[in-house]
């Protein structure tokens, strides 16, 4: 766990830091190799932009409202108290703020019971850099706004989810990584040996604490699954069955597009089933948020691959971009 990148006096969030390279290069590539297929460079800049804040913008609304901490959120603003305060240790009281934000455990510190807290902040939900997202909001915000922008520049949709099909898995490698290093989106305890502990204060050891696993005086948490990286390891593998396949030419506009989203429907169904975050639970605990979205996606994504044509239909290039298999 490297919750942030330090150079100099400068901290950068490393999961922030890193999403916003992977968001960076997959525009990049998308616009160069766009503009190798014929397509205008410009509205792939602008489009890459819009994607940029559908996936902040929707990726934060879903974590507020689905991953558990929505009251957390309402309370920063109307009621502090009521957000659970947290000790630096066992038998530690806290002396200044300044002990608690070195501790990430908040920004005050209560006197009277030495625990740290979070200050009055309604704006909170908004302040991106601190974290909390959920990829599939971002996705499914997305979706909709690209198709209506392309159509309204008259760009050849599909063709153009062609490229993002690749470019959003190499993307998700960089956001999965920052996830690591962030030490949130972590797995159940595991005696696997490529099992790792997360250390004090991560939201693994908070949970083993409030699970009564392990003390406080712990320095590390249980052994958990990386899922973190078995979904960097996933998407890497996605984004390069998918760049090849679209070296390869697809056999209709958009069937890569729907090849990245089938694939990673089904391993993100999977992978939840490890997962030991909070990220909402339904129909009595047996489905996650994640994976009830999963399963839509899997089902447009196979009816489409089957049916051998992209649905909703877009606008075309006349002449086609792509070679055929």
């Amino acid at each position: 766990m490297h919750p942030s990148f330090d150079i100099g006096p400068v901290s950068l969030p490393a999961y922030f830091t890193l999403l916003m390279v992977g968001f960076t290069l997959a525009i990049l590539l998308a616009h160069r190799e766009g503009e190798k297929r014929g397509l205008d460079g410009n509205t792939i800049l602008d489009l890459g932009l819009l994607m940029l804040f559908c996936g902040l913008a929707g990726s934060r609304a879903l974590h507020v409202i689905a991953d558990g901490q929505f009251w957390d959120y309402v309370h920063l603003c109307t009621d502090p108290s009521k957000v659970p305060a947290l000790a630096l240790g066992p038998g530690i009281r806290c002396a200044s703020d300044a002990q608690c934000l070195g501790a990430g455990l908040g920004d005050v510190c209560e006197t009277t019971s030495g625990l740290c807290r979070q200050s009055q902040d309604c704006l909170r939900v908004f302040k991106i850099w601190y974290g909390g997202y959920a990829y599939y909001g971002g996705f499914l915000l997305a979706v909709p706004v690209g198709l209506w922008f392309l159509r309204r520049r008259g760009m050849a949709i599909w063709q153009m989810a062609d490229i993002a099909g690749w470019a959003i898995a190499l993307g998700l490698v960089f956001g999965r990584t920052g996830c690591l290093l962030a030490g949130c989106c972590f797995g159940n305890v595991t005696n696997s040996p490529w099992g790792l502990s997360f250390p004090r204060h991560s939201p693994a050891w908070d949970k083993d604490v409030a699970a009564h696993r392990i003390s406080q005086l712990a320095a590390h948490s249980l052994p958990v699954h990386p899922t973190q990286l078995y979904e960097a390891i996933a998407c890497l593998a996605i984004f390069a069955y998918c760049l090849w396949r679209y070296r390869r030419g697809p056999r209709f506009d958009g069937q890569i597009f729907f090849i990245f989203m089938l694939n990673y429907a089904i391993f993100r169904f999977l992978v939840e089933f490890l997962r030991a975050d909070d990220r909402g639970a339904w129909l009595g605990g047996l489905l996650s948020t994640s994976q009830l979205i999963s399963l839509p996606l899997l089902g447009w994504s196979a009816w489409v691959l089957l049916r051998g044509k992209a649905w909703p239909g877009g606008a075309q290039a006349t002449g086609g971009v792509h070679g055929k298999a």
